[in-house]
């Protein structure tokens, strides 16, 4: 990994079993001894900078430059996390800010989702068995389809996609993300699908 490495951690202790640790228990340590929240790290990391390529395509140097913030805010902000609350929708929320202020100050421009890429290979092969994506817009040929219909779609619609297809969030995870309603995500669901089905009826045809 390239995140929060020295000064600010050192000497990560060795803790056995750390897959059967939930994220609350992870953050309890954490917050006592912070040299368990490289932990964290390690769980978030990689699930983190796929969200951010597969919805933004960005280049790895700029992923890891919000990954390196997002993981401050978080080491920062960390005694404010609240139990009562999922810790995954939380840390996802922190990156969405976090991207979007990324953005903003970068003047992002959408940048297409290259089909060679590894990560991108991986959601074509992860399509079929694991969303109804492939069955739902009736693509019989490949589900490259849908990864080049992705592109073509807005950021909002793609975000929305990808954090139910591919992230297992529910919609109100995803409204604690984005900070809206269950009832909102639900129209921006409908509105990312219909859209989704006119970019794949181009390339589907």
């Amino acid at each position: 990994g390239f995140l929060l490495r020295k000064p600010l951690l050192y000497n990560k202790v060795v803790m056995k079993n750390i897959d059967s640790k939930t994220d609350k228990e992870l953050v309890e340590l954490a917050i006592k001894d912070d040299q368990y929240f490289e932990y964290i790290i390690e769980r978030y990391e990689a699930k983190l900078s796929r969200y951010i390529f597969r919805v933004y395509s960005l280049s790895r140097e700029a992923i890891e430059d919000i990954l390196q913030e997002v993981f401050i805010k978080l080491y920062q902000n960390l005694n404010d996390f609240d139990a009562q609350y999922s810790f995954s929708s939380w840390i996802y929320r922190i990156a969405h800010n976090t991207l979007v202020s990324y953005l903003r100050k970068n003047e992002h421009k959408n940048s297409p989702i290259s089909i060679d890429d590894d990560s991108t290979k991986k959601i074509i092969d992860f399509l079929p068995d694991k969303t109804d994506l492939v069955k739902e817009f009736e693509i019989k040929e490949s589900a490259e389809v849908v990864v080049k219909a992705l592109k073509e779609i807005p950021e909002k619609y793609r975000e929305v996609l990808f954090l139910y297809y591919f992230e297992s969030k529910s919609y109100k995870e995803i409204g604690a993300i984005l900070r809206c309603s269950v009832n909102s995500v639900s129209v921006l669901m409908n509105r990312a699908k219909q859209k989704l089905k006119e970019s794949v009826k181009i390339f589907n045809s």
